[in-house]
């Protein structure tokens, strides 16, 4: 199978502001892959390159194998899902997802109605009476809904109640199922834990690493919080847990709460650790 999804050497500058240089991943058929990374990292800016909505500097994209002739035909087999989506607020939520169906040329009439009834969109409702979580959920079947080739999902959950984004994910495995190549980008650690395989972690506009999921999360590392003395402290640990809580026993510890860290301290934690496997080979 070949890869769905190809970058090379791309760079998009905004004039002295940053935006990404010399990113390159490739995403193979049939994968459910995460693009992460902490806002202004520079997701959206290599998605909309992807997609043709503003022009790079430098580099080259490849979607979907280069099989179709041409950007508008290789759009039609793709499904996009802004993270921040605009409609024309005047219209019944019905007439835009039938709207968006008319634009590719497709009658999606009875995957849309599938969609609609799963995520409980208000299809009488007129758009500028939506809440941010129905406006999303409006966006989610405008790019689902012709079954394509490729989902393209900007930050598709922020927005949804957590049921509506289990809800989401399970419409999102089905696709896979089929033979749908999932790309979502994401900054929420947990759902990319639970559903993808493999990422690639940008930062500052530069790809820290691709990796599979299991590789990348393979780490202990926990942050903790402890109170004794009325004071609050925080620290992180990287170890055997009960060897942790042994400890924190004999710390007369008033509270204590360990979490999972935040997405970019995984990720950053695995970065010092691959700089500092290359400083001891130098």
């Amino acid at each position: 199978m070949g890869n769905v999804i190809e970058i090379k050497g791309l760079t998009k500058q905004y004039g002295k502001h940053r935006g990404v240089k010399e990113v390159s991943f490739a995403v193979g058929q049939g994968d459910m892959f995460a693009f992460l990374g902490p806002n202004g990292a520079g997701k959206s800016t290599t998605i909309r390159c992807m997609l043709g909505l503003i022009r790079y500097q430098e580099g080259s994209i490849s979607l979907l194998d280069n099989r179709y002739p041409g950007q508008r035909e290789t759009l039609r087999h793709i499904g996009y899902m802004p993270s921040e989506t605009m409609f024309y607020s005047g219209m019944k939520v019905k007439d835009v997802i039938r709207f968006a169906a008319e634009a590719r040329g497709v009658n999606c009439d009875r995957e849309a109605a599938r969609l609609c009834e799963a995520l409980e969109v208000p299809l009488q409702k007129k758009i500028e009476e939506l809440s941010l979580g129905n406006r999303k959920k409006v966006s989610i079947v405008c790019a689902m809904q012709h079954e394509p080739e490729l989902l393209i999902l900007d930050e598709p959950t922020s927005g949804l109640d957590p049921l509506m984004q289990d809800v989401f994910f399970g419409l999102l495995q089905e696709a896979n199922k089929k033979g749908t190549t999932c790309f979502l980008s994401s900054h929420v650690l947990s759902e990319v834990k639970k559903y993808c395989r493999n990422a690639a972690f940008i930062k500052e506009g530069n790809i820290v690493t691709v990796d599979s999921i299991d590789n990348l999360t393979r780490s202990n590392l926990r942050q903790v919080r402890i109170v004794r003395n009325g004071r609050e402290e925080r620290f992180s640990y990287e170890g055997n847990v009960q060897e942790l809580l042994g400890k924190l026993q004999k710390m007369a510890v008033e509270d204590v709460l360990i979490e999972e860290p935040s997405l970019e301290e995984i990720f950053m934690h695995y970065y010092e650790e691959v700089q500092r496997s290359g400083d001891m080979e130098a």
